[in-house]
């Protein structure tokens, strides 16, 4: 996350990068909450290689270049992005901060910037795409209730989204021990052990209590989850979703959406080969940010061969491990068409709602900017292989 320094994060004018916000929001969440956010798959290796694969590439810059007037905007799955940045679809947004998805889609809309929900997410899919005019994305769990399924895919038509992405790196749940510690469940359940944290966040305990009811109302009509009934997301995993999933059920879902269409969760190369066979507009190159399979690949480690097989036939989306412009610029140089990530916002989401998420892309705005212009281009398409050099030696 970063170095560490002697000083103290106690308010949203402290943060000045996404480890400040980390700080803050485990300062401000009961222990439960922030080690949900925050935790990964068994020894969490995956997790921390995520952002620490970065490291292990340099940026090569070029001076001179006439750098006043900068372009950061692309355009990835048909729609124009100002900056090269997406925000990733996240559950469970307004155990967080009482503002949840609005506060996020609110920013993401101010931006001009791809947003996505989850099926797990705790504002209606209808909601968002009555209020935000964005480009949107739904986050697709492929479910054994086919009657659920089908009524994701119709809301999100209804709703006028820009695309659907399917999940496919969750045929299993990760070990999640952090939160088999915690006791951690959706809605929050209250044990001894987490009596203690919940109540001395007081600030949280009364936005939880007396603001809108927390539910999942995209699963509301068909399951349990959607409501009263307390479950760990790694028991939904396990319990709900469909793992007989394969090739042919993506297939079929991409024709029965018809419109926009992505795979999250490609590690592969010769997956991304067979995504882009069955005509995906997009793959985001993920491990669902170290929380399923640890001992996996980073996704930056694996970009490159994964651009290279696609071969343009699709675009390819990095996501996971961001948290510093520099590491957009080197995905955007290695290939990737956009960056995408999750805990880049949630820490913020969680320390100051709305106006921490603001605060973090902006920071990240400024740091791409800024790099930019110490990298001597102007334009995103000027980010190319040969202005990276990986260091030598093993990862």
């Amino acid at each position: 996350m970063g170095k560490k320094f002697n000083y103290s994060v106690r308010r949203l004018s402290d943060c000045q990068n996404i480890a400040d916000f980390r700080e803050l929001a485990r300062r401000r969440l009961p222990f439960p909450v922030f080690h949900y956010i925050d935790g990964a798959a068994d020894d969490e290796v995956t997790k921390d290689r995520n952002t620490a694969a970065f490291d292990d590439v340099d940026l090569v810059p070029h001076v001179l270049a006439g750098v006043e007037d900068i372009d950061t905007s692309i355009t990835v799955m048909g729609r124009k992005s100002a900056l090269p940045l997406m925000l990733s679809p996240t559950a469970l947004q307004r155990l967080f901060h009482w503002q949840g998805e609005r506060a996020v889609a609110a920013v993401a809309e101010k931006f001009g910037l791809w947003f996505g929900i989850s099926s797990l997410a705790s504002v209606s899919i209808e909601e968002i795409g009555e209020r935000f005019s964005g480009p949107k994305m739904l986050q697709y769990y492929y479910h054994k209730d086919r009657g659920l399924n089908a009524a994701l895919l119709e809301k999100a038509r209804l709703a006028k989204f820009d695309a659907v992405t399917l999940t496919v790196d969750t045929i299993v749940s990760g070990n999640r021990e952090r939160c088999k510690r915690t006791g951690f469940t959706t809605p929050p359940k209250i044990t001894p052990a987490s009596f203690l944290s919940y109540a001395t966040k007081p600030r949280w305990a009364l936005d939880y209590m007396f603001r809108e009811k927390f539910e999942l109302p995209n699963l509301s009509s068909h399951v349990d989850a959607g409501s009263n009934f307390a479950l760990s997301v790694q028991d939904y995993f396990n319990s709900m979703l469909d793992q007989s999933m394969g090739w042919k059920d993506a297939e079929k879902l991409r024709a029965d959406w018809g419109g926009t269409f992505c795979l999250k969760g490609i590690m592969s190369v010769e997956d991304a080969r067979r995504a882009a066979d069955m005509g995906c507009d997009a793959i985001m190159v993920s491990n669902h940010g170290g929380r399923q399979l640890d001992g996996s690949r980073s996704p930056f480690d694996q970009l490159d061969a994964i651009v290279q097989a696609v071969s343009g036939r699709c675009e390819v989306i990095l996501d996971g491990g961001v948290r510093r412009g520099s590491h957009v610029l080197k995905a955007l140089a290695t290939g990737a068409t956009a960056v995408s990530g999750g805990r880049l916002y949630l820490y913020a989401l969680a320390a100051a709602g709305e106006a921490g998420v603001e605060r973090a892309v902006s920071l990240l705005e400024a740091e791409i900017v800024r790099g930019m212009k110490l990298m001597g281009v102007t334009r995103i398409d000027q980010l190319t292989p040969d202005r990276l050099v990986r260091r030598q030696g093993p990862n």
